[in-house]
């Protein structure tokens, strides 16, 4: 039996079975849907696409996977060599893994490793932001600050390690002051935080960040599993704001194979090369580097380029304000929106029962959370699929007015 995730199994819906896939559509035996969420905002040049394809299929006819534990391959160290080139500034330092969560805890695994390799013992906590979701591995969890996701983390009790603030600069400012010597990193989801309520915040913030983390001697952390590969608008936030450790997952293989990577900037990584082996960093996911999810991972930057995304996310976001502008409803208590992101958040949780049906009803998979109705599209959208995700979100609230 499978274990689905964030359902209770006693009482969760039958979910709809994918028979195939192709561009930005699913299929079920008898539906045709346009996928509004990419997959957990991961298939962002959509299903089936036929460059990322082949060139899963041309490595698995040579081998699909090596550890890198005394091997490598060429794949990984032609990932490696782009993601060094084409990051900003000196972010040339690949760790790889499996997943964006495994990718967050290697992150901050080198924060505080970085600290205790110069002898810096004290610097044992973390300052995150409210309503933060990092993954849903422990140490994740404890960054993280949704308890609709991480309740289980009660039994242990507040962390003494970690806090969390408000995406307000007096705040931060604040913090930074109290927490002086003892903090290690700051992690932030930047501009878009995701499934903590698709909430946005100004790029005034992060830059105050970086001057704080560089008066304070704290290294700042970018997860950008969601909001990298132009989901802001910014090809990553980081172009904007250099952070020192940079996460990224999800798009990077275009959604086709799980993979991810956290990068380090050349002061983090060499306070971990030296003579002495207690220093080095040991961590090492069995599947990191996975020789099909790198090829995955270079065609996926190759059409980024090819399909010049910033350019189709600034479309995207134009035709999503025009679309929404002037859409009110008494229960809607906010419309918000950023790059390839667009979030409904009504007062009640209640009022989006039914919408995922409904959707499916008429053409659209969606999947809606808690008060949150979003959608987070892929990129090859035209315009009409665009316009049609945005009817079935107002036709709902038309249809169930009261």
């Amino acid at each position: 039996m499978i274990w689905y995730p964030y359902e209770q199994m006693k009482t969760m819906k039958a979910p709809y079975e994918i028979v195939d896939a192709e561009g930005p559509y699913l299929y079920t035996k008898d539906a045709k849907l346009l996928d509004s969420i990419s997959s957990w905002w991961s298939v962002i040049y959509g299903y089936h696409q036929p460059q990322i394809t082949e060139a899963i299929c041309q490595q698995a006819s040579k081998f699909s996977h090596v550890m890198l534990g005394g091997l490598t391959h060429k794949p990984v160290e032609e990932l490696s060599e782009k993601l060094a080139n084409w990051l900003p500034g000196d972010l040339d330092y690949c760790f790889f893994s499996d997943s964006g969560s495994v990718a967050v805890e290697v992150a901050l695994k080198m924060a505080l490793q970085y600290y205790v390799n110069r002898g810096e013992m004290r610097r044992t906590k973390v300052l995150a932001l409210e309503h933060a979701y990092h993954g849903d591995t422990f140490k994740t969890m404890a960054v993280g600050d949704d308890e609709d996701y991480h309740f289980v983390l009660q039994v242990y009790g507040k962390s003494p390690y970690v806090m969390h603030i408000p995406t307000e600069i007096s705040a931060m400012e604040e913090a930074f002051a109290r927490y002086k010597d003892e903090l290690n990193c700051f992690i932030v989801e930047p501009l878009l935080q995701g499934a903590g309520g698709m909430r946005m915040y100004d790029i005034a913030f992060l830059k105050r960040a970086r001057e704080l983390c560089n008066q304070y001697g704290v290294l700042l952390i970018f997860d950008e599993v969601a909001t990298g590969f132009g989901r802001t608008g910014h090809r990553f936030v980081a172009d904007v704001v250099l952070p020192d450790i940079l996460v990224l997952g999800k798009g990077l293989t275009g959604g086709h194979i799980g993979h991810a990577v956290t990068v380090a900037n050349k002061k983090v990584y060499e306070s971990f090369y030296d003579d002495t082996p207690e220093k080095a960093l040991m961590h090492g996911p069995t599947f990191m580097g996975n020789a099909l999810a790198c090829a995955a991972a270079k065609a996926s930057i190759a059409l980024f380029e090819q399909l010049d995304v910033p350019a189709r996310v600034a479309h995207i976001e134009a035709v999503t304000r025009r679309e929404l502008a002037g859409f009110t409803d008494s229960r809607i208590r906010e419309i918000r929106i950023m790059g390839g992101c667009a979030c409904i958040e009504v007062y009640d949780i209640k009022t989006l029962d039914g919408y995922q049906q409904f959707a499916y009803e008429h053409g659209v998979f969606a999947r809606p959370f808690l008060n949150y109705l979003y959608s987070m599209v892929p990129y090859i959208l035209n315009d009409e699929e665009l316009v049609k995700i945005f009817a079935v979100m107002k036709e709902w609230f038309r249809r169930t007015e009261k």
